[in-house]
């Protein structure tokens, strides 16, 4: 049963903070407080001239800080982007000081009030600029703003009674705005302390040598998914959510994921298996089909092929799972190139062997061990056929071009001997039909 909570209570706590808000109103035009409104305007207007005149001085000065540290020139900038903030706070904390020296300390109320709020937000807006994201520290910021707000004019206790006051009920679970509220808050720092987390353990296990490229991506994917998990499952359990009350839900997701998601359910498998049998790591140099690449990163869903022209695949888990792969450098990174060529009957074909197996040592790219062989594959037509094989161990560097390099040195080879590289000639008889009647 689900019944919406506006009762008498949050009525008249409404009428409580109005009727506050409206005797606030009316002490802004007592004498005092007037004068003080007079004083906040005009070191409004003071802070504002300080920043005008100042900024074409910081600028100039900004400009000779070339050798600064990076940290130190960001805290410069944030500094001069709040000039009118800080000069605003600095004169009215030294104008609060004046008037209690020299009256009584009842007189400058509103100007401490104030003076309280605006530092309060300064230090919220300076502190708000560890976060990255815009959006997440926009939000951070204007909630701060309103909490620090709340918490100084002392209304904290009657606004959480007002948002508490405003609920709806569903069965035994009260979902009232307040507790939204304080879910969303400790979500959000929960995540913003996962992800610092998680980052810190990334950076850990990246450094560690001992664990091989697959188990290394493994154990961070587990990491980020055992601290986003926990942290989700600190939040529901702060705010009084029964965590055993998911257990029909989940049983209805998992029905769900079995009939509706099966592709993104059987990537999501291919991806750990691939983890495991350490088949596909990333650096590995495959060809799938017509990509050739180097994977680039393996995610949940897909795996990142880079190829040498910088095209970058995503190509699903469960195709290198079911597909035919050629993994150029699986156990291990040497990988052999072939090339044929021929030359013409007049060559020594023993020559040729020895001269061709020395030519691609002339590429850089081609080692030494092993070493490159050249063996006769057949007679042709006009030629003697030769195959030439050569090994490299950096395939990621492409394969094309190293075939065209030593396909070059090759051809320089065979001319400082004088080998001829033949081409198929056909020879063409034109007979003179008139000639050949005469004659018969």
């Amino acid at each position: 049963m689900v019944e919406n909570l506006l009762e008498p209570e949050a009525i008249g706590q409404f009428q409580t903070l109005f009727s506050q808000l409206q005797n606030f109103i009316l002490s802004l035009f007592q004498r005092w407080r007037l004068y003080q409104i007079g004083m906040l305007i005009a070191l409004f207007v003071l802070a504002h001239v300080i920043a005008f005149v100042s900024a074409p001085i910081m600028k100039d000065w900004m400009h000779g800080l070339d050798g600064w540290p990076k940290w130190r020139l960001r805290a410069v900038l944030l500094v001069n982007q709040r000039i009118r903030a800080i000069s605003f706070v600095l004169l009215a904390w030294l104008c609060v000081a004046v008037i209690r020296e020299v009256t009584w300390p009842s007189r400058s109320y509103l100007i401490a009030l104030v003076a309280t709020l605006a530092t309060a937000w300064l230090i919220v807006s300076i502190g708000v600029r560890l976060i990255r994201n815009r959006t997440a520290r926009r939000a951070v910021r204007w909630g701060a703003w309103i909490f620090v707000t709340l918490y100084i004019l002392e209304l904290t206790t009657l606004a959480a009674s007002v948002l508490d006051s405003i609920a709806l009920d569903v069965g035994t679970i009260h979902i009232s705005l307040l507790i939204i509220i304080k879910a969303a808050a400790m979500l959000a720092a929960l995540m913003f302390a996962a992800k610092i987390l998680s980052a810190t353990g990334t950076r850990r296990l990246e450094t560690i040598d001992d664990i091989s490229p697959s188990m290394r991506v493994l154990s961070i994917k587990a990491l980020q998914l055992t601290v986003y998990g926990v942290a989700i499952m600190i939040a529901m359990q702060s705010i009084g959510f029964d965590l055993t009350s998911l257990a029909v839900l989940s049983g209805a997701i998992g029905l769900g994921l079995g009939f509706g998601l099966q592709k993104v359910v059987s990537n999501l498998v291919s991806g750990v298996i691939l983890l495991l049998d350490k088949s596909i790591k990333p650096g590995d140099v495959i060809s799938l089909g017509d990509t050739f690449g180097w994977i680039s990163s393996l995610g949940a869903r897909y795996v990142s092929v880079l190829t040498r022209n910088g095209t970058e695949f995503l190509i699903p888990n469960e195709d290198l799972i079911t597909n035919r792969v050629v993994n150029w450098s699986h156990s291990s990174d040497l990988v052999r190139l072939d090339i044929t060529f021929g030359v013409s009957y007049d060559s020594d074909p023993h020559a040729v062997k020895k001269i061709a197996s020395a030519a691609p040592l002339l590429v850089d790219r081609v080692i030494h061990n092993p070493p490159p062989v050249c063996h006769v594959t057949g007679f042709g037509d006009s030629s003697i056929d030769f195959i030439l094989r050569f090994w490299i161990r950096d395939p990621t560097g492409g394969l094309t071009n190293v075939r065209g390099n030593v396909f070059l040195a090759l051809w320089d080879a065979l001319k400082a001997e004088n080998i001829e590289i033949p081409f198929p000639r056909r020879d063409v008889t034109l007979i003179n039909q008139a000639e050949d009647q005469a004659k018969s």
